[in-house]
């Protein structure tokens, strides 16, 4: 096979797959290859040809979804995809091991509150690699992992649910608090309880969003419904909301800063509310270039690369 095959073919193959990631809508995943959709229809019809069999059920010239034989093939559609594109992440590491790019998904708190210490020593130890941080819901992370958009994603929700396609590494650990006007009624110096905060509105974190579940799971367990008034994605909003009188807030603990907040009070809800994880996540079978295992370690000094490649290959530690 010569190299105008082989890459005749891997383009076919990233038609396919573009076309299930833009749910089966021909004429966009052409538009996010750069090829016409008369090309890439062609292209489709020569693998299916090639390979014997139907990859998508059609009505007319209108794709469907997939059959049950491109359902199965798709599997290796996405794995040799992947060998490609480690392939040249390999081969590129061999020459400029010190300078790429690190692409990293995460939620606005992590991105805020607990990665600018750890971005700022990794850019002074890798000055040449470009950093790509993408803030996002967790399900967008998890998206992103999938599609191998980005190297590395860090949440609270939703990563360590995709326990066979990730590898789920904990980060922090972390709670809940409490944030109110120096002079609210709840900063009087008596224990704090979830019978007590419901006495007040509450402004906190949209659902799925910053460990709000167990928020939730707290005050129906204690028989107490909250009345939240109004939700944000992230604590700087919780807070601007809080400062004008609107309600209690309550927050990731972490970003609550008391020089920063003048006015504000953090009040311990560690007793209250369960304890969050965030983890750090990588796609098996993804390329990682070896600052990327420094990032990590820098996240989690017990990070370094031979535990991460044995968690990665499924091999007990």
């Amino acid at each position: 096979m010569d190299w105008v095959t082989l890459a005749m073919n891997l383009q076919q193959l990233r038609i396919v797959r573009e076309t299930v990631r833009q749910h089966f809508n021909l004429t966009e995943a052409s538009n996010a290859l750069f090829t016409s959709q008369s090309g890439a229809s062609k292209h489709i019809r020569d693998l299916e040809e090639e390979l014997g069999v139907e990859l998508f059920e059609r009505r007319g010239k209108r794709i469907l979804g997939l059959t049950i034989a491109g359902s199965t093939l798709m599997d290796f559609i996405e794995r040799i995809l992947l060998d490609v594109e480690n392939l040249k992440r390999s081969a590129h590491q061999l020459t400029h091991e010190d300078q790429g790019s690190l692409a990293i998904a995460t939620t606005h708190t992590q991105a805020r509150y607990a990665l600018p210490p750890i971005i700022a020593r990794f850019k002074q130890a890798f000055p040449k690699v470009h950093l790509e941080l993408h803030q996002c819901s967790p399900e967008e992370i998890v998206s992103l992992l999938k599609a191998g958009k980005v190297d590395i994603g860090i949440a609270t929700e939703a990563l360590h649910e995709e326990g066979q396609l990730f590898a789920c590494f904990p980060f922090y650990h972390w709670y809940h608090g409490v944030v109110v006007p120096e002079e609210h009624p709840l900063n009087d110096g008596l224990p704090l309880t979830l019978a007590r905060i419901t006495e007040h509105p509450i402004v906190t974190y949209h659902e799925g969003f910053t460990g709000r579940a167990r928020i939730d799971t707290a005050f129906s367990a204690a028989d107490v419904y909250p009345d939240i008034v109004l939700t944000a994605l992230d604590a700087d909003v919780i807070k601007t909301y809080v400062e004008l009188g609107m309600g209690v807030g309550l927050i990731a603990s972490m970003a609550y800063h008391e020089q920063r907040d003048q006015g504000l009070k953090l009040l311990d809800a560690s007793a209250l509310f369960p304890r969050n994880t965030t983890y750090l996540a990588l796609r098996r079978g993804h390329f990682l270039r070896g600052y990327a295992y420094q990032f990590l370690k820098l996240c989690r000094e017990n990070l370094d690369e031979e535990t991460v490649q044995r968690v990665l290959a499924g091999r007990p530690l």
